[in-house]
């Protein structure tokens, strides 16, 4: 069973950036579709990014593209999220998870996803 930690997240103004990470223990990454999500009060978990095995396959949701990109170093055993342009619709608590895959597929499906970390806090303020 993989256990994942995200860090990173804070309080930062309109047009900031922020990098969250999210690291995993237990298990290897590798053969883990990594998917990162975000909830913001009183709304349904939505889907941002997601990654497949190796990297090479990437999604993300219309109102981040372009703004966000998902990238993972399987060495380290972490997935990283960069925020860029951030906007007060983005704050939320940001969540990574993983899918045991056994191919080099991606999905932005929040329920195909059974493992799940804590959360950190985004705030961004206009």
């Amino acid at each position: 069973q993989v256990q994942l930690v995200e860090s990173g997240g804070g309080a930062v103004q309109a047009g900031g950036s922020l990098r969250l990470s999210c690291a995993a223990s237990g298990r290897t990454l590798s053969p883990y579709t990594m998917g990162w999500f975000r909830q913001a009060p009183g709304k349904e978990r939505e889907s941002v990014a997601a990654s497949s095995w190796s990297g090479g396959n990437t999604l993300y949701v219309d109102s981040v593209k372009g703004r966000f990109t998902i990238s993972r170093d399987n060495a380290k055993n972490t997935v990283y999220l960069q925020m860029n342009g951030l906007k007060p619709e983005d704050t939320a608590v940001y969540y990574c998870a993983a899918r045991l895959s056994f191919s080099d597929t991606v999905t932005l499906a929040t329920r195909a996803y059974g493992y799940w970390g804590q959360g950190t806090q985004v705030t961004v303020s206009s």
